[in-house]
């Protein structure tokens, strides 16, 4: 006979189960959460490897009816072959292990066909090309055609603005046929080209309503025709779903209360288009509803705060050891600042009154010991202060420090509840490191096939590229190569407690070096929240190009950085540009991305000297900062950097100051924009700077809005 008392038992612990995600396993063979995939026009290749480490566990992999899947069984790629005229803005496609069946959400392309023409009048040029944010402002990728008088060329470009010039024989020009021309904010002019975005007012519109316990309410305006709701890498299905008038209730599944965290990820559209999507963090299976729930490991809630190691405060005068060459004039010398005046003021409680939760480390290994490049006016030759020119991949430079002292650093910073990331380069050596004189064809060549010097030619050779002719840059396509260096950024995760990556050069390196680096840190950290960030100045197309699963967590957006330093810092301000600017980076990157939002760095002229007009936007501004004792001569700036700091603090993505930001620094670029941090002394501009730029900062600590809500423009003007 059954006993009825254990029958009660089991029927009572069935109902308190609730409702359970099937084909979940208890460790997902997904590490974090699958990006989408951004399908492209016609086909889309689809790297497998950037959702599973071992591809070969993938059994089955099912696609919407609509999409033609070509892959080989553990065959580490797959292509998906559409016609994006006939698919939804977002369908699902499945993957079944033997463990589990995960789901990656599908996103259709939202480019438009768009053409460019030019007729000539009067001199008929031997070729047209198109150089802007269309191309990463490279020529030689976008050859127009010649028919019947006129040239033209078609592109497939995102909803969007984009600056642009002609290219005639060579010649860079305004376009001639389009009066719609705009400020380049370096002292010139750029052709603009607006492809169409749907109106906003009509797109569904999500938000988080209130919290139910085991349930998230959803509320929305503009009811969408497609939700999508995941939760961590699996759909819910509508048994997790219900309906209403103005929103939609989300059980949330039990096998989310044996997880300490969680997410919920919605994505709707409608007829025009999609809006935003939600990303809700959960604990135990409960949203969270406090900050005092947040912890240092939720990428999100970031404060970063980058600072250059010799520039920030001397802690041990003992390792002062500046270049001896009278050559190096001081700005280009070393000044004392190192690993121990970092540990220093983290106990001092700077950062922490600050309300910094990420800081971010320069490069700290090895760089050589005597001068190197020349800068004309005043003649100058430079040390390696900054860190950028390594000639060890494993050493910490002993002017900075010991490898226990960067312990000690990194200890201390996380008892403080802080993470910190490390500047990482992998584009280049310095021509004296070991490794390059072992292995000299390890470098792309220094002479193009004409015989001319390939150096910083950024864009046209952007994977080759030496940034100078002591500094060689590695050949990263090659496995040895990139086996070795990704071996090397490794060895910084696992032998020392550090929490990420800044990246440098991020565009100037292969994909197949950020897909290996990020396959070996999930293999040897895949419990540990490990945030890489990277370093990119191109389109967003471009830029985008380095994020997803397999690669990097985000990279600085220096698109919306342009838009609000014009904004902010000039005095014909265009809040339309900004706002712009804001929802294309939602749109390119998700509404809840992870993109840097900085105040500036270490490549830029202080914006405290361009607001103040200090510093010219159309000037040189290097050659400003040799020659000129560079101050504060309209106190109004103070203002505009409270605003631009403001701004950082309450948009989508990471807030990033550059170490001075706080409390406004003046100066140049390189290296007058690295003077030696201030501690003591500000004056009452910059004492008001900072109390304000702390009271923004705890504002985005404490409210769950700032940091996952929501971001919906209510009003614009120019």
């Amino acid at each position: 006979m059954r006993n009825p008392i254990l029958l009660l038992l089991a029927a009572i612990i069935l109902f308190s189960c609730g409702k359970k995600v099937e084909n979940a396993p208890e460790k997902s063979e997904i590490i974090g959460l699958a990006s989408p995939v951004q399908l492209g026009i016609d086909s889309t290749v689809l790297v497998l490897s950037d959702y599973f480490v071992d591809p070969q566990v993938i059994a089955e992999i099912a696609v919407p009816e609509q999409i033609t899947l070509k892959h080989e069984k553990g065959a580490p790629m797959a292509t998906l072959y559409h016609d994006n005229t006939k698919l939804p803005l977002f369908d699902v496609m499945t993957v079944r292990t033997s463990l589990g069946k995960y789901s990656i959400l599908l996103k259709n392309s939202k480019k438009q066909k768009i053409r460019f023409t030019h007729t000539p009048k009067d001199q008929q040029p031997k070729r047209v090309q198109i150089a802007g944010e269309v191309n990463n402002w490279n020529p030689a990728e976008s050859d127009f055609v010649f028919d019947n008088g006129t040239w033209s060329l078609e592109m497939w470009l995102n909803p969007g603005k984009y600056h642009y010039q002609l290219v005639l024989d060579g010649k860079w020009v305004l376009d001639p046929e389009n009066n719609d021309i705009e400020d380049n904010n370096i002292g010139g002019k750029n052709s603009v080209v607006h492809v169409p975005a749907p109106d906003a007012e009509k797109l569904p519109y999500l938000f988080v309503d209130r919290p139910v316990k085991g349930k998230v309410q959803i509320g929305f305006i503009n009811r969408p025709e497609q939700v999508f709701v995941f939760w961590d890498n699996y759909l819910l299905n509508t048994d997790f779903l219900e309906f209403g008038e103005n929103g939609l209730t989300i059980t949330i599944p039990y096998n989310a209360k044996k997880t300490d965290r969680s997410h919920i990820r919605v994505w709707a559209s409608n007829q025009h288009g999609n809006l935003n999507d939600l990303f809700i963090p959960l604990e135990k299976g409960c949203m969270i509803t406090k900050s005092e729930q947040l912890r240092r490991s939720d990428k999100h809630t970031q404060i970063l705060y980058f600072l250059m190691v010799d520039r920030f405060f001397n802690g041990n005068p003992e390792n002062d050891k500046p270049v001896d060459d009278p050559e190096i004039l001081p700005k280009a010398n070393y000044m004392g600042g190192d690993l121990a005046g970092v540990t220093k003021k983290i106990e001092d409680g700077y950062f922490s009154s600050l309300g910094i939760n990420t800081v971010w480390l320069s490069p700290i290994t090895q760089n050589p010991l005597d001068a190197w490049g020349l800068w004309p006016n005043p003649r100058t030759k430079f040390s390696g202060y900054h860190g950028y020119w390594p000639i060890s991949l494993s050493k910490v430079d002993f002017r900075f420090g010991t490898s226990q002292e960067l312990n000690t650093l990194l200890n201390k910073a996380h008892q403080s509840h802080m993470n910190v990331l490390l500047d990482y380069v992998a584009n280049h050596v310095h021509k004296d490191h070991p490794a390059y004189a072992a292995n000299p064809g390890w470098a792309t060549p220094l002479y193009l096939p004409d015989g001319t010097m390939n150096t910083e030619k950024w864009d046209e050779h952007r994977l080759t590229t030496w940034f100078d002719t002591f500094l060689p840059t590695l050949d990263l396509e090659r496995p040895e190569v990139y086996e070795t260096m990704t071996d090397s950024a490794l060895f910084w995760l696992t032998q020392f407690p550090f929490d990420g990556f800044r990246h440098d050069a991020t565009k100037h390196i292969p994909e197949v070096f950020w897909r290996r680096l990020t396959q070996k840190i999930k293999t040897a950290l895949p419990g540990k929240s490990i945030y890489q960030i990277g370093e990119t100045y191109g389109s967003r197309e471009l830029i985008g190009s380095y994020i997803g699963s397999g690669m990097m967590d985000a990279q600085f957006d220096f698109n919306l950085y342009d838009a609000a330093l014009a904004t902010f810092a000039k005095k014909d301000s265009d809040f339309k540009s900004l706002n712009a600017s804001v929802l294309e980076s939602m749109n390119y990157y998700g509404s809840l991305h992870l993109m840097g939002n900085m105040t500036g760095n270490q490549d830029k002229p202080r914006f405290l000297s361009l607001a103040s007009g200090d510093v010219r936007f159309d000037e040189d501004a290097k050659l400003a900062g040799w020659t000129r004792d560079i101050g504060v001569s309209d106190t109004l700036a103070y203002r505009k950097l409270q605003l631009m700091n403001a701004f950082n603090l309450t948009v989508p993505g990471i807030p990033t100051l550059y170490y001075g930001d706080e409390f406004g620094m003046p100066g140049g670029n390189d290296p007058d924009n690295r003077r030696m941090m201030k501690f003591e002394n500000l004056n009452a501009h910059e004492t008001q700077t900072l109390e304000t730029v702390k009271a923004w900062i705890h504002l985005r600590r404490t409210l769950l809005p700032l940091q996952y809500g929501t971001f919906k423009p209510l009003l614009v003007k120019k």
